[in-house]
């Protein structure tokens, strides 16, 4: 499946391919939210591929170009379904759009959540990355880069608020305190270009590690494998 549609038909099947992979394998996609960068292409991939489209009420309601999808399933967060083999469950994010989602997906015992544009760590979502092989999470900002970088004021606010953005400080704290330890891959994603790097963030989350291991000596056997995605190269395939 593909999850969110920000790419064009073109870069996405360029991505893909780079990934050892084809558009016919795709049964679906499945939509965080209605933000441009997430749904911008949606229709045309939906169209392109002969996909249905998953997404929440909230997130159908407030997209412009709804009604050209041809196939669309709607679900509500908290209610589990099935796409094939994959268990998907779908989990509110504290963002500042219509009814954003974050995925926990479960196929062959193989667990994965997926959270990316959310302003800070819920205890619900907290909950839902807990027991997974693989989590990938937001390290948007480096606060300080944010602080002196080139966005308005009034964007920054955005941003750093609490239905915004998660900074690396953030999921450094999440790593440090509430991080079970199930996860043998751990994904940082969805870096900003301009007020943040994959440097700084692996960084971030290599000290957090390291001071939960010296705080919980125990609960951290093995550190998982920490991996940061690149705005222009993909990412695996990652296998489990």
């Amino acid at each position: 499946m593909l999850i969110d549609a920000g790419l064009s038909k073109r870069e996405t099947q360029k991505r893909m391919a780079a990934a050892g992979l084809s558009p016919d394998t795709l049964t679906a996609i499945l939509l965080s939210h209605e933000h441009a960068d997430h749904a911008a292409h949606l229709s045309a991939l939906a169209e392109e591929f002969n996909l249905p489209v998953y997404l929440s009420e909230g997130t159908a309601e407030a997209l412009t170009d709804g009604l050209r999808l041809p196939r669309v399933q709607r679900f509500c967060p908290g209610q589990r379904f099935a796409i094939g083999d994959i268990e998907v469950a779908p989990f509110v994010l504290p963002h500042d759009a219509r009814e954003p989602v974050g995925f926990r997906l479960e196929a062959q015992g193989v667990k994965l959540a997926l959270a990316v544009d959310l302003g800070f760590l819920t205890n619900l979502v907290k909950e839902q990355l807990r027991g997974c092989d693989c989590v990938l999470l937001e390290a948007n900002h480096d606060r300080e880069m944010l602080r002196q970088g080139p966005y308005p004021w009034f964007i920054k606010q955005r941003v750093m608020s609490r239905l915004g953005h998660l900074s690396n400080d953030a999921l450094a704290e999440f790593l440090e305190f509430d991080f079970d330890a199930s996860a043998r891959t751990f994904i940082l994603a969805h870096l900003s270009q301009n007020n943040n790097s994959p440097e700084v963030a692996r960084m971030t989350a290599e000290q957090a590690l390291e001071r939960r291991r010296g705080r919980f000596p125990l609960s951290l056997s093995c550190a998982p494998e920490l991996l940061v995605t690149s705005r222009r190269v993909p990412l695996g395939p990652l296998r489990f």
